[in-house]
């Protein structure tokens, strides 16, 4: 710790971002960035806590206990970035994170919510440091394609080009393995490509370390779907081992009257086929869901429905409306939510500063069910029926949602997303290899092992453990390749 009283001396600032206003008339970044000397300031807000909480992040627990999942070494690089020693820092935050120039652009920060500065005063900002480390290592050349010095004759198949995938495929690399990646999509990402809209993670930024994982000898299959243009058996059998990596992208329905009308997507259609064709034309192909001069209403609260705001708003709807059946966030954390857990308070993201930037207040409506869908007569979507409700106890303790007579509303609506989350990995090529399943239908393996019913196979990220974070990913991605290793070699001595 270069400096004891930084935390006492310094507030915690971050960066402005980009004028609302401004910034809907492109898909870059939102984020602007702050100089150097103002960096090494916040960075000497890390304090000597003795038991750095920020970076002990544990599956066990979570969501509800915070900490960096990957491990961080958090205070370490915090104070080399106070002393100048930027190039120390990388090589410390490369040690634990494949992918830094993701998760300091896109991951939650639960490492802040567990700062030991945060019991009582705003805590450091852990991610854009993060983030200012790894592109100003870049921007030095720093970063730079390491292949491994000799190779073991061993093959791994990962499926799956998201996070997990990524994070188990470099480290298998690593190891010395011939790794070869299958995506089913034209370009390599998974997530990171489709699922993540351009302001909040441009692809430029993705393709630059994927082209690094190529140099470093990965070999990378896209438009290839396991078990449609190539069977989950015959992969199993030209490989040493196989790693599903495949996501959890079955999303949640709504089963109400009207879901069949034209108009009503899934929110990862709307996004998916919006980055596509951005990538592909600068939206000029017409092959995208477009929100042009339309009323939106979004169903769902989270990140996704987050991004299907801005993503609207770009296209220059007439109104977006966010639907959101949870409580609203209190401003400060609850009696009940004490630190070092996730803080489960109001946040206002980059989508909802849009709006308010545009139509003048937040577009989140909390505590709302929706009860149909109103058709215009043609099939099309007309209006979104609601009644507010209330959280209540049943009788064996949990909380179910009750109505609220009198309380019925209509939304105008000429496009309906549903962003309720996922429920699981889907599952042909977990059936085609007769992979043992959990209740809630992800691969069934134990964390820290990630071995499945079928020798051989491993399971990690979202395809494991269900809908979780970018961080949550790669943590996996990096242990489940330890394992394979294991199971390959005898040993491993990756970390």
């Amino acid at each position: 710790m270069g400096n004891p009283t930084g935390f006492l001396k310094v507030g915690r600032a971050l960066p402005a971002d980009r004028d609302p206003k401004q910034r809907l008339v492109d898909w870059q970044e939102v984020h602007e960035h702050m100089p150097e000397e103002e960096l090494r300031q916040q960075a000497s807000r890390c304090m000597d806590c003795g038991v750095p909480f920020c970076q002990s992040g544990n599956s066990l627990y979570a969501p509800r206990v915070a900490g960096c999942p990957v491990n961080n070494l958090i205070p370490e690089w915090n104070d080399l970035v106070y002393q100048g020693r930027w190039k120390e820092a990388v090589q410390r935050l490369h040690k634990t994170n494949n992918f830094p120039e993701f998760t300091g652009r896109v991951c939650p920060a639960p490492c802040e919510g567990s700062c030991v500065l945060g019991i009582n005063a705003p805590a450091v900002t852990i991610k854009h440091h993060e983030y200012a480390i790894i592109e100003r290592a870049f921007a030095e050349g720093w970063v730079t394609a390491e292949p491994p010095a000799s190779r073991t004759g061993k093959t791994v198949a990962v499926v799956g080009s998201g996070p997990a995938g990524l994070a188990a495929a470099a480290q298998l690399n690593r190891a010395g393995h011939l790794v070869t990646v299958y995506e089913r999509a034209d370009r390599i990402g998974g997530l990171l490509m489709y699922g993540i809209p351009n302001m909040k993670l441009e692809k430029q930024y993705v393709e630059r370390r994927v082209n690094l994982l190529a140099e470093e000898g990965i070999t990378f299959v896209t438009d290839t779907e396991i078990g449609k243009d190539i069977s989950a058996k015959d992969l199993h059998n030209d490989f040493d081992a196989v790693v599903l990596a495949t996501g959890a992208t079955k999303p949640r329905d709504l089963p109400v009257a009207g879901r069949e009308l034209t108009g009503v997507h899934f929110a990862m259609d709307f996004l998916s086929k919006n980055t596509k064709s951005l990538l592909d034309s600068n939206l000029e192909d017409g092959q995208f869901i477009s929100a042009k001069d339309k009323s939106v209403v979004i169903i769902g609260g989270g990140d996704t429905g987050t991004d299907c705001v801005a993503t609207s708003l770009r296209h220059g709807c007439k109104h977006v409306t966010q639907l959101e059946i949870m409580p609203r966030p209190f401003e400060q954390r609850a009696e009940n939510n004490p630190w070092p857990e996730w803080p489960k308070t109001l946040l206002v993201d980059y989508g909802q500063t849009e709006a308010i930037a545009v139509q003048g207040d937040d577009p989140r409506h909390y505590q709302v069910m929706t009860k149909k869908i109103e058709d215009d007569g043609a099939g099309n979507v007309k209006a979104v029926h609601t009644v507010q409700i209330e959280w209540v106890q049943d009788n064996e303790g949990r909380m179910v949602p009750s109505e609220l007579v009198g309380t019925e509303k209509v939304y105008e609506a000429d496009l309906v997303f549903l962003a309720m989350g996922f429920l699981g990995p889907e599952e042909k090529i977990l059936q085609d290899l007769n992979v043992e399943q959990d209740p809630r239908s992800n691969a069934k393996a134990e964390y820290d092992k990630f071995a499945t019913s079928v020798e051989g196979v491993y399971a990690c990220g979202d395809a494991r453990r269900g809908q979780s974070l970018i961080v949550w990913a790669i943590d996996e991605g990096r242990r489940a390749a330890r394992e394979v290793d294991k199971f390959l070699m005898g040993e491993s001595y990756l970390p």
